[in-house]
């Protein structure tokens, strides 16, 4: 019932799910530079350096259809709310019961099966302006997130999805960088 789905939201491979979250020196969560940067850059539409519950609204609204006016205002406290206002509010912050990831993963699971929902996803591409998915590309979304390969896209999939993202970033950084002679262990060698 009810419960038993509870008690698989609150537990990943019989670990609690705090054992996810990496933490600041205050015990809220760690806010990573880089992803700092690209939610800014996501949210700042126009590139103007400065945020207004305008853009907010442009980005949150495609994942929080019904968040009010009001709260976008709430957000956005300051008439010049820059990238240093974001880092100044995120860095030290003391979210101690709080996940980022599955908070995110709530958007994809409206329904709260556990999974994410095939329409919602398809939803909020559509919205980003990445077009219409087909049957094709649900496909190839569902099976290279799909990590333990039961055919759907569970909270522990979309976790190690995200982690997975920043590992391969981190490793196209590396490879750039040798390639360019800018460091790592193959630079310098010719083949």
């Amino acid at each position: 019932g009810a419960d038993s789905r509870a008690q698989q939201t609150t537990m990943e491979g019989g670990k609690a799910e705090e054992d996810h979250v990496k933490r600041n020196e205050h015990g809220g969560v760690l806010v990573d530079e880089d992803e700092l940067k690209a939610a800014f850059e996501f949210f700042d539409v126009q590139n103007k350096g400065v945020l207004t519950p305008a853009d907010l609204k442009q980005r949150l609204g495609v994942f929080y259809k019904n968040l009010p006016a009001r709260e976008y205002k709430f957000l956005i406290s300051e008439p010049d709310f820059t990238y240093k206002t974001l880092h100044r509010l995120l860095v030290n912050n003391e979210l101690k019961d709080f996940d980022p990831v599955r908070e995110a993963f709530k958007v994809y699971d409206p329904h709260e099966t556990g999974f994410v929902d095939i329409e919602t996803l398809k939803g909020v591409f559509s919205s980003l302006g990445f077009g219409e998915i087909t049957p094709e590309d649900v496909t190839v979304l569902v099976e290279t997130a799909d990590s333990d390969g039961d055919g759907r896209i569970s909270l522990s999939d979309f976790r190690k999805m995200v982690s997975f993202s920043k590992t391969k970033e981190a490793d196209l950084d590396l490879l750039h960088a040798t390639v360019t002679g800018g460091g790592g262990a193959a630079s310098g060698k010719k083949s």
